[in-house]
């Protein structure tokens, strides 16, 4: 048996065609997805990447597996924990990556016969870059039972995508360099500026427009999909493609410029958590099949084991999707828990109606205690209900505070570990920027001011 899965990181869900979005950023995804199956509702209940990746190799959820956070020092994987390469390396499956998750944390090369990184001297991972590595492999491996896993992060931050895919998604007679237009002065005095700045605005020049910065992701978007037909027709040139269970996923979406999170993804609201769920496999797999029902990433464990009539264990958080597939069920559950802690640290549930969220720690955003947002009238998560509602609030928190308590089982939350030690990873990472070049947090935080800390940098530099 062959598999390839391949997460496509930052990708969100409602900015491509096959999710409804109007513009021409996926045809090649969208024929996938016609010609397999694609889950509506999917969701990282764990972000961002660190977390949400160790939660798919292992079919636990963060709260179970210990890993919460992102770029933490505190966080160990033991090498006890059931991993997915490991397992399909031992049931005699030739595995393979094309990644770079080892340069976040050891563990995510365990169990693979072939690690190939692909970081490289730029922060910025071209996926031509993962298919040259790839499709040399699947060359010299076409002829064997595989499981290859492929991370593209074409839609990650910096957005640089080639310049004429820019030109399908922003009108060229307008100017992104408008002084005129004052629609960046949020996303430029935001106190994560100091990080964006250099590793995202400082690339792509001093822009003016938000509506520009979102062309550039659309863009990045289309590039990915250019490199998935590259992909494919590899496969297809190989022989193999018949053959081949591919699965596509995102591992988070991303905001741009939602809720005060601008080109990044924290926040558990859907524009994050929602991600895209593609499958594909000529034979098992019916074509043009949309299934409405909530799934949630663990799910994949389970299914790639199922697939594989591997027996596994049950006390995962985990559910196959074959029955929804089968048309047996409509998706695997009615709520999903969800929770991040790099930025700001929270945990919410999502269910079909309802999205609640309780905040721990705000980090660089200004949050309220508990959210509760009415997807079904308010899909763009504008309106807290939570004062108004505040019974119904009371019963959702209720809910997810049993939830933890039950996953616990007696050990100490990960999380309020995270924040009693260490505290938010990002946070301390613009903490140590502005160490650099004289300044506090508290300095900061009350005059966060682009044209200041832009001047600093610069007599930084300078005086080098």
């Amino acid at each position: 048996m062959k598999i390839i899965m391949i997460s496509l990181d930052s990708l969100r869900a409602n900015r491509l065609g096959c999710y409804g979005y109007p513009k021409p950023t996926s045809p090649y995804l969208d024929k996938i997805a016609r010609d397999g199956v694609l889950f509506e509702n999917a969701f990282a209940a764990d972000i961002p990447t660190e977390s949400a990746h160790t939660a798919i190799f292992t079919g636990k959820t963060g709260i179970k597996n210990g890993i919460v956070s992102h770029g933490s020092h505190l966080t160990n994987l033991p090498k006890s924990t059931a991993w997915l390469p490991t397992i399909l390396r031992s049931s005699g499956l030739t595995t393979a990556a094309v990644d770079n998750l080892y340069q976040l944390k050891e563990w995510f090369a365990r169990g693979y016969r072939y690690y190939i990184n692909s970081v490289g001297d730029e922060r910025w991972i071209d996926g031509k870059t993962v298919n040259g590595y790839a499709k040399d492999w699947l060359t010299d491996h076409k002829d064997e039972d595989f499981f290859l896993f492929l991370h593209y992060w074409d839609p990650h931050t910096p957005y640089l995508p080639p310049k004429e895919n820019i030109e399908l998604f922003y009108d060229q007679n307008n100017d992104p360099y408008d002084p005129g237009n004052q629609s960046m002065e949020a996303a430029y005095n935001h106190l994560a500026y100091p990080f964006f700045k250099q590793h995202h605005f400082d690339l792509i020049g001093p822009v003016t427009d938000t509506e520009y910065v979102n062309a550039l992701y659309d863009a990045e978007v289309r590039y990915l999909d250019q490199r998935l037909q590259e992909l494919d027709e590899h496969l297809e040139h190989l022989g193999i493609k018949e053959e081949t269970f591919l699965i596509i996923f995102g591992d988070h979406g991303e905001s741009l410029t939602e809720h005060d999170i601008y080109w990044d993804h924290c926040g558990l609201y859907d524009t994050t958590v929602q991600v895209p769920l593609i499958m594909r496999w000529p034979g098992y797999i019916p074509e043009e099949q949309r299934i409405k029902g909530m799934v949630q990433q663990v799910d994949l464990f389970p299914t790639i084991m199922d697939a594989l009539n591997i027996d596994h264990d049950r006390t995962i958080d985990g559910k196959g999707l074959w029955p929804s597939i089968r048309g047996e069920e409509n998706g695997t559950t009615d709520t999903v828990y969800l929770s991040e802690c790099a930025w700001q640290a929270a945990r919410g549930i999502r269910t079909e109606k309802y999205k609640f969220i309780k905040n721990y720690d705000s980090g660089l955003f200004t949050r309220p205690p508990k959210e509760l947002y009415d997807i079904e009238n308010d899909p763009l998560e504008t309106n807290n209900l939570a004062d108004a509602q505040a019974d119904l609030a009371g019963e959702f928190e209720e809910t997810l505070d049993q939830w933890i308590q039950d996953m616990l089982a007696g050990e100490k939350d990960p999380m309020i570990t995270q924040l009693e030690v260490e505290g938010l990873p990002f946070k301390k990472r613009i903490e140590r920027i502005l160490h650099t070049v004289g300044l506090t947090w508290n300095d900061w935080r009350k005059n966060p001011s682009k044209e200041k800390i832009d001047t600093l940098m610069k007599t930084k530099k300078a005086n080098k």
